[in-house]
C-alpha cells in the first residue's frame, strides 16, 4: 500500500461516526442524574432589573434553583480574574453579575430543573420587571461618536502624502460602503453538559474551538484546578469564530453543578444565538485615485465599527488595501463606536471579509471610470512587496490565479459595457475580485505513541469544527511512519492533551500539523536507530527488540524566518449572476475561485472548505443580514426562518481551482490554511457582476431585490 497520503483525497476518517450518529456533540452526553437549564433572556437593550418574581416557577415540583444576579454573589471571578484568551481590551460580559442590562437577549437568570421541558416550562412563569433607559444601536446615526481604540492589529503606519496625490490623480473614485451585521449561525446549537463528580471536580463537554481556552476561562472564574477541571469537545457541529471564546452557557452549567452538586446541561435556543456576538456592522469609505493609464496614485480606506459598550472589539478591516495593490501614497484609519450590543466576534476571514469587498468594489469602480478591464487593472498594479511592511512575500501566485481562473471561466469573452449581455429577460453580469487571507502559524505541541502491534496514537488539544482536522492529522502521521491510514488514531478535543492553539484563522494544519509531524519523525529516527540496517517494518523491529511501546512529544513555533516575509494566501474570483430584468431578482449560476493557498494536504477536504466559503460570500452578497429594530434595540431576524442564508436552489456551478504554489519559508508543511481565504472576494465579486449586469452600483449589503428595482 503507497504511504503517500499528503496531497491526497482522503476521506473524512471520523465520517462514519458523523453520518451515522455515533458522534458525540457537546449536548448529547447522557450521564446519571442530569439536571437541565433554561437561560432567560432580557427584553430590553440597555436599563436594570428592578425585580425577578421566580416564585411560580420554583412552586413546580422538579425545579430545582432560579439562580439569578441576587443569589450568585462571592464568586472570584469578581476580582477580575475572568478574561479569556482571545478577549479584547475592556471587561469582558460577566453572565449574572449584577442587575445592570447592556444589550437585548442579555441573560438574566437561570431555571434549573429535572426536565429540559419543564425547565422551559417554569422560565415562562418568570416574571422580570425592568427600568428601561435610552439605547442606541445605530451605527450610522452614532458615528460622531467613533473614537480610535487599542487595536489588536493596528491599522499600517501611512506613506507619502495621500491628499496631494488623491487630488492630483486624474481618475477618482470616492465611495462609502455599509455592511450589516451578521450572525455564524453553525447547525449545532450551544450547549454545554457539566458533569459533577465527587469531591467537587468537573468534566465539562463544550462546544468549543478551544478547550483549553475554555478551562482557562473556568478556572479563573470559579477559582477551580486545572486538575480539577477538564474540558472535552470532540465534535463541534460549525462554529466559523462563535466557539472561540467561551459564551455564557458554559459559565451557567458550571455554576449549576457547583452550586446544586450535580450534573447540570445548559443548551442555547436557535433564538439565543442571536443574542451574543455577530460580524460586526462596519461602514467603510475609499478613495483611489490614478492616472489615466490605471496606475494607482494615491489609496485611503476608512473603516468605523461598532463594539460593546464594554469591550473593544477590532479586526483587521483595513489593512489589506496597503498590501493588495501597488501605490506610494496610501493612508488607513480604523475606528470605534459604542453601542448597546454584545461585543461582536471573529467571524469567517474577520475583517478581510468586510475590508477586501470594500476595496475590490471601489477598484470596480475605478475601472469603470477608466474604461479598463477590471483584471487589468488588478495587473497593472500588482504588487511584488508587501508595502505595509515592506517586505517580500514568501510565495505569492496570485497571477496564476488571475490567468487560470480567467481561462475557466472564459473572461475574455465579456462585453466589457454594462448591460451589454442579456439571455431574453435576464440581464448578465460577469465579475471579479481579488482575495487575500493571512498565512499564520502558532506554537503547538503533539504527542505521538507507536504499540508493537502496529498501531499509532497522536494526540493535540485542538479541534475539527468540520474542517478536516482528524482526517490531515491521521494522512500526516501515517505517511511520516509509512503506516496504513487504518492504523493510525488521532485524538483532539481534550484539555488533558497536548497544548494547541484555538482552531481558528486557517492556522491548524500549519501549527499542529507541524507538530504532529516532528513528533511522528522523532519516533521514525529512534526505529532507525534501533533497526541499525537489519531492515523490516516498525512492528517488527520493536518485537525483535521487546518494546511494547515507543512515545515521542514534540513543540513547534514559527520559525525566525517569518520576520523576513509577509506571509499571505491569495486567490482570484469570478461570478456570473443573472438578473430578472423585471423583478430585479439575482441568481449566481456560476463562480470560478482560483485559489493560491501553498501546499493542498488533501485535495478533498479543502475543495469542501472552498465550497463552502464560496456559499457564504453568495449569502453576504445577496441574503444576509441581521435587522436589529433601533427602536428596541433587538435582532428581529432571531430564527432560520427570518435570518435568510442560501439553500440548494441559490447554489449551482462552483467550480474551484487550487495553484501550484511551493514555500519553503512558511512551515515544514508549506501549507498555508485554506478555511478563510475562500469567502474574502466572493461578495465583490458578486456585486461587481451585478453592476455589470445592470449598470447600478449597489454599496450597501446584503444587494436585495428592492434595492435594485
Amino acid at each position: 500500500m503507497s504511504t503517500n497520503y499528503v496531497g491526497q483525497p482522503v476521506n473524512r476518517v471520523e465520517g462514519r461516526l458523523k453520518v451515522t450518529g455515533e458522534a458525540k456533540y457537546a449536548a448529547e452526553y447522557n450521564v446519571p442524574n442530569l439536571a437541565y437549564g433554561c437561560v432567560i433572556s432580557s427584553d430590553i437593550a440597555r436599563g436594570k432589573i428592578e425585580s425577578i418574581d421566580a416564585e411560580a416557577a420554583l412552586a413546580l415540583s422538579g425545579v430545582l434553583r432560579v439562580f439569578t444576579h441576587e443569589n450568585i454573589k462571592g464568586l472570584p471571578w469578581f476580582d477580575g480574574s475572568y478574561r479569556d484568551e482571545l478577549a479584547p481590551t475592556g471587561s469582558p460580559f460577566r453572565p449574572l453579575y449584577d442587575d445592570e442590562i447592556e444589550f437585548s437577549g442579555q441573560p438574566v437568570a437561570l431555571v434549573v430543573s429535572e426536565t429540559f421541558e419543564l425547565a422551559q416550562y417554569a422560565a415562562s412563569l418568570v416574571r422580570v420587571q425592568y427600568a428601561r433607559e435610552s439605547h442606541q444601536t445605530n451605527l450610522k446615526a452614532a458615528l460622531h461618536t467613533a473614537y480610535e481604540p487599542t487595536h489588536r492589529t493596528p491599522p499600517p503606519r501611512p506613506r507619502g502624502d495621500v491628499a496631494r496625490a488623491f487630488a492630483a490623480s486624474s481618475v477618482r473614485v470616492d465611495a462609502e460602503y455599509l455592511l450589516p451585521a451578521e450572525h455564524h449561525n453553525p447547525i449545532e446549537l450551544f450547549g454545554a453538559t457539566a458533569v459533577w463528580h465527587d469531591g467537587g471536580a468537573l468534566t465539562v463537554y463544550d462546544k468549543t474551538q478551544g478547550v483549553l481556552n475554555v478551562q482557562q476561562y473556568l478556572a479563573n472564574v470559579f477559582g477551580l484546578g486545572k486538575r480539577d477541571l477538564r474540558v472535552i469537545s470532540p465534535f463541534v457541529g460549525g462554529a466559523f469564530g462563535s466557539a472561540l471564546r467561551p459564551q455564557y452557557h458554559v459559565f451557567l452549567a458550571v455554576l449549576a453543578a457547583r452550586e446544586l452538586e450535580r450534573s447540570v446541561r445548559v443548551s442555547m435556543t436557535r433564538q439565543q444565538m442571536f443574542t451574543f456576538g455577530h460580524r460586526p456592522t462596519t461602514w467603510q469609505r475609499v478613495k483611489l485615485g490614478a492616472s489615466v493609464d490605471g496606475t494607482l496614485e494615491a489609496i485611503s480606506h476608512e473603516a468605523i465599527a461598532e463594539t460593546s459598550q464594554f469591550e473593544d472589539f477590532t479586526e483587521a478591516v483595513v489593512n489589506w488595501s496597503g498590501l493588495l495593490y501597488r501605490c506610494d501614497n496610501a493612508s488607513f484609519s480604523h475606528k470605534l463606536v459604542r453601542l448597546d450590543v454584545y461585543t461582536p466576534m471573529d467571524m469567517r476571514a474577520p475583517g478581510a471579509t468586510w475590508g477586501v469587498y470594500a476595496l475590490e468594489c471601489a477598484m470596480d469602480e475605478l475601472a469603470a471610470e477608466l474604461r479598463i478591464d477590471p483584471l487589468e487593472l488588478r495587473l497593472k498594479n500588482y504588487a511584488q512587496r508587501d508595502q505595509n511592511e515592506g517586505l517580500p512575500f514568501s510565495s505569492k501566485e496570485l497571477r496564476a490565479c488571475y490567468r487560470q481562473g480567467a481561462e475557466r471561466f472564459g473572461w475574455s469573452g465579456r462585453s466589457p459595457e454594462p448591460r451589454s449581455m442579456r439571455d431574453g429577460n435576464s440581464l448578465i453580469g460577469w465579475g471579479m475580485a481579488t482575495g487575500v487571507w493571512e498565512a499564520m502559524q502558532e506554537s503547538a505541541t503533539a504527542k505521538a505513541v507507536l504499540t508493537a502491534d502496529g498501531v499509532l496514537t497522536v494526540s493535540s488539544a485542538t479541534a475539527d469544527i468540520g474542517t478536516g482536522t482528524y482526517t490531515i492529522m491521521t494522512q500526516i502521521a501515517a505517511e511520516a511512519l509509512g503506516l496504513p491510514i487504518s492504523n493510525v488514531r488521532f485524538v483532539l478535543g481534550d484539555s488533558t492533551l497536548p497544548m494547541a492553539p484555538i482552531e481558528g484563522g486557517s492556522w491548524t494544519a500549519a501549527s499542529v500539523g507541524s507538530a504532529v509531524k516532528v513528533a511522528c519523525d522523532k519516533i521514525h529516527e529512534r526505529l532507525l536507530a534501533l533497526a541499525r540496517g537489519l531492515g523490516g517494518l516498525p512492528t517488527d523491529i520493536m518485537r525483535r527488540y521487546g518494546i511494547a511501546s515507543i512515545e515521542e512529544q514534540a513543540s513547534t513555533e514559527p520559525s525566525k524566518s517569518h520576520e523576513q516575509y509577509a506571509l499571505y494566501s491569495h486567490s482570484a474570483v469570478f461570478a456570473e449572476v443573472r438578473v430578472d430584468e423585471e423583478l430585479s431578482s439575482v441568481t449566481v449560476p456560476r463562480v470560478v475561485s482560483a485559489i493560491a493557498g501553498g501546499r493542498i494536504l488533501n485535495p478533498k477536504t479543502a475543495r469542501s472548505q472552498i465550497v463552502g466559503s464560496i456559499v457564504w460570500g453568495i449569502g453576504m452578497a445577496l441574503q444576509e443580514e441581521s435587522v436589529l429594530d433601533h427602536a428596541v434595540g433587538r435582532f428581529m431576524t432571531h430564527n432560520l426562518a427570518d435570518y435568510h442564508l442560501p439553500v440548494h436552489a441559490d447554489v449551482h456551478d462552483i467550480d474551484v481551482i487550487f495553484v501550484d504554489e511551493h514555500d519553503e519559508v512558511i512551515n515544514p508543511l508549506g501549507a498555508k490554511g485554506l478555511g478563510e481565504i475562500g469567502v474574502v472576494g466572493v461578495g465583490a465579486a458578486i456585486a461587481n457582476a451585478i453592476y455589470h449586469a445592470t449598470g447600478r452600483r449597489i454599496r450597501d449589503l446584503p444587494i436585495t431585490l428592492d434595492k435594485l428595482l
